[in-house]
């Protein structure tokens, strides 16, 4: 371990973020066109290793339907506006010209609105009918009342979602979620996360997950590390989670469960270098929310930024650069790493050797701390 000194009664260990690594090229190169991206999870497989993020900034039904089509998969927040308000594009709109004095406290008027189980039925059966995966987020505290609607909605992947779940969760006050039987007892494979540490990663595979999301506290609009002083630097904890992966194959007997970067991620190299540290894909929240057909209009937040008692997230200004087309396939326009994502990714894999994912795991890896010129 890694550990320094921070005072003669406490030592740390250093963990890294994105940017302070970087990767090597290795001995040869690739033709981009003979790199394949492709990726699957259980069944259900997909033309990119990238999931977009259940975020009202990030996806709404139509963005969901056209970045299915795209070949990703959407997943859709299934506790926020689309199913809390049968017409949500006027409140969107709001949220996105609010000013920021008042932002907060808006926004957690407008998400007081009960979640409506027949806005979450109709939501998913408006995917189902236009032929993508259909998936739906919700949090571990809401999983035990709506997972049925959700199940009987007809969903593909099911994805409990929050800052941080735990296989362990303990309450003297009320039953916890047993994620275990829960996986056990669905029919769906089950995302769960986020996890940053390999003991936590190491029991929420134990619990039958088919994925696990890596991240706390590290996305665009969280404030995780200054409300609650949490903060999960994301190359460590993504190597730390794959490290976990590792040791559950073998103590499985060789059932493999997929590791997703989740958060920290905002340029394409920053998805490189996610993958460089193990992860099998990544979910992308504000990457895909400077798209100007997002519904954020120019903005993002997360559940975090209008939580009723101690918000610890914002809503951020990420700005529209492109089509959400361009922002994942270009031709790009700048050079700053914020369109053609997937080209830019295919252009490292071939830049340093490799034509498969799971392949540009095995990449040399430097602390090299990025030093803006």
């Amino acid at each position: 371990m890694n550990e320094i000194e921070i005072g003669r009664g406490k030592r740390g260990r250093r963990a890294y973020s994105f940017d302070d690594i970087a990767v090597l090229p290795s001995r040869r190169t690739r033709d981009p066109e003979e790199v394949s991206l492709d990726w699957q999870i259980d069944a259900y497989h997909f033309e990119m290793p990238v999931i977009a993020a259940p975020m009202d900034s990030v996806m709404s039904p139509t963005t969901a339907v056209a970045f299915g089509e795209a070949g990703g998969l959407p997943v859709l927040d299934l506790e926020g506006l689309w199913t809390r308000y049968s017409d949500p594009e006027p409140l969107l709109a709001e949220i996105a010209s609010l000013d920021p004095v008042v932002a907060t406290s808006r926004m957690q008027e407008i998400y007081a609105a009960p979640i409506q189980p027949e806005l979450i039925t109709e939501r998913l059966r408006g995917l189902r009918a236009a032929g993508v995966t259909v998936a739906g987020a919700l949090s571990p505290q809401n999983t035990q009342q709506h997972w049925r609607t959700v199940v009987d909605a007809g969903v593909d992947l099911f994805v409990i979602r929050g800052t941080t779940v735990s296989a362990e969760h303990v309450s003297s006050r009320s039953e916890p979620l047993n994620l275990k039987r829960f996986i056990y007892e669905l029919d769906v494979p089950v995302i769960v996360g986020g996890a940053a540490s390999y003991t936590a990663a190491l029991h929420l595979m134990r619990t039958g997950a088919a994925g696990v999301l890596v991240g706390f506290g590290g996305g665009a609009a969280h404030t995780t590390r200054q409300a609650l002083g949490i903060h999960a630097p994301m190359a460590s904890a993504v190597a730390d989670v794959a490290a976990a992966r590792r040791d559950y194959l073998d103590e499985s007997g060789g059932r493999y469960v997929h590791v997703i970067a989740d958060g920290g991620l905002g340029t394409s190299g920053d998805i490189v270098k996610a993958v460089a540290c193990g992860a099998d894909a990544v979910m992308l929240g504000a990457a895909l929310a400077r798209a100007a057909d997002a519904p954020g209009r120019g903005y993002h937040w997360g559940a975090e930024a209008h939580h009723p008692e101690l918000p610890r997230g914002s809503r951020v200004e990420v700005g529209s650069v492109a089509p959400l087309q361009e922002v994942l396939f270009g031709p790009s326009k700048v050079a700053d790493g914020t369109t053609n994502l997937i080209g830019a990714l295919r252009r490292a894999m071939a830049t340093t050797g490799y034509t498969e994912v799971k392949e540009l795991q095995r990449i040399e890896v430097v602390v090299a701390p990025h030093q803006p010129s």
